[in-house]
């Protein structure tokens, strides 16, 4: 009894099939730069000054992924969702407050309570680092859920941003009008799961004291994931645009003979020929021959030392 082994091959996505998914660790590295940048500003190093952006990659849920708290930030360009590891978001509150896990243990409910509706009261702490917290032993607070949402808005702004400083001038939105700057910004709604197949891109970000990592992702809908895509083919066609085909007649090559003189003479008088003998001719009009065929005459001149012809007319 015989057995066929079994090969796995990768199944293509037709929605992909011509799309320069390939370019996507472009788009990346345009967006890691943008982050840490963004993160290096002075109304945001408060929040991400202990932090340093490690990676920016590119995958597609799966449908196995752990679940998480997401939040939705809705603007006319598209639709994101954003998830952030609780243990980086609780770092960043004890850099920002210098509070975190040491000060608001789960048995200390009343003084949790009051950090969450006063964080200055703990705000005079300096924090000397933004190390992980384990978060088991923080519970949520509202000030967490607020800091959730204004670190939410920071990124998605540098996210949306980047997709469209890539995009053509013609496939930007329009900004005129009134209200307009208050509808290009990220509306916090809450979120949900986003499903499988969604385009995700997962920010990895360390602790540059410790060196301890955690990530957060943005999850894009069809229109943005579009967007992306299509400022990535701009990048990919320039320089590589078709010129326009010249007409047939302008691109046809053909080859043309120029018959200066011919002269009839017999053969006996052919044979008599030798060195030195002179063959009288009368130089008049060319004729001009693409081939055998006799298309035109033409009038023999000279220019610069070189004969050439000129005047030409049909044959008759």
């Amino acid at each position: 009894m015989t057995t066929t082994k079994q090969t796995q091959h990768q199944v293509l996505d037709p929605c992909l099939l011509g799309r320069p998914v390939h370019l996507l660790h472009i788009f990346a590295a345009q967006l890691r730069d943008d982050l840490a940048q963004s993160m290096r500003l002075n109304m945001n190093r408060r929040y991400w000054g202990g932090f340093r952006v490690d990676d920016v990659a590119f995958s597609r849920l799966d449908g196995s992924e752990t679940r998480g708290r997401w939040l939705s930030f809705a603007a006319p360009a598209g639709q994101i969702a954003f998830s952030m590891e609780r243990k980086v978001l609780l770092s960043v509150l004890n850099y920002r407050y210098g509070s975190g896990g040491k000060s608001e243990p789960k048995s200390a409910p009343k003084a949790d309570a009051a950090a969450g509706d006063h964080p200055e009261v703990k705000a005079e702490v300096k924090p000397e680092a933004a190390a992980l917290v384990d978060e088991s032993t923080v519970r949520v607070t509202a000030t967490e859920e607020r800091l959730a949402v204004v670190l939410g808005q920071q990124l998605c702004g540098t996210l949306a941003g980047r997709i469209e400083l890539n995009l053509p001038a013609s496939d930007k939105p329009a900004a005129d009008g009134e209200g307009a700057a208050a509808d290009t910004e990220f509306k916090p709604a809450p979120g949900s799961q986003p499903p499988k197949g969604t385009w995700v891109i997962t920010v990895t970000v360390a602790d540059v004291a410790s060196g301890a990592s955690g990530r957060y992702w943005f999850a894009l809908d069809k229109p943005l994931m579009a967007s992306v895509l299509r400022g990535l083919l701009r990048d990919r066609d320039t320089g590589k645009k078709i010129k326009s085909a010249a007409p047939l007649a302008q691109r046809l090559q053909v080859g043309l003979v120029g018959r200066l003189a011919s002269k009839e003479v017999s053969l006996g008088s052919l044979y008599d020929l030798q060195v030195g003998d002179v063959i009288p001719i009368s130089l008049s009009r060319a004729d001009v021959l693409l081939e055998e065929s006799r298309l035109f005459t033409a009038a023999v001149t000279e220019h610069k030392g070189k004969l050439c012809l000129t005047s030409f007319e049909d044959a008759e």
